[in-house]
């Protein structure tokens, strides 16, 4: 399985710090809408052809790993 520390970076000089794919200045959040969007690997590699399908599984990892801390509220 892809380590997503070894894909995506913070900088602050870049996108103000956001988290995006090492080597752009495509940020994280940005994928995962697409993704959200029903864009496949595939249309998202030849919309940026800079990234390859390990950062886009980097993405999803990252996404994963970080909503298995969060802890949610719901109030009805």
């Amino acid at each position: 399985m892809t380590n997503w520390r070894d894909r995506l970076s913070s900088d602050p000089s870049i996108l103000f710090g956001k988290l995006t794919i090492k080597g752009t200045r495509i940020p994280v959040e940005l994928i995962l809408e697409k993704l959200a969007a029903n864009y496949s690997f595939n249309e998202l590699m030849q919309a940026y052809p800079r990234i390859k399908e390990e950062d886009i599984q980097a993405c999803l990892i990252f996404a994963a790993e970080n909503t298995r801390r969060e802890k949610t509220l719901f109030i009805n």
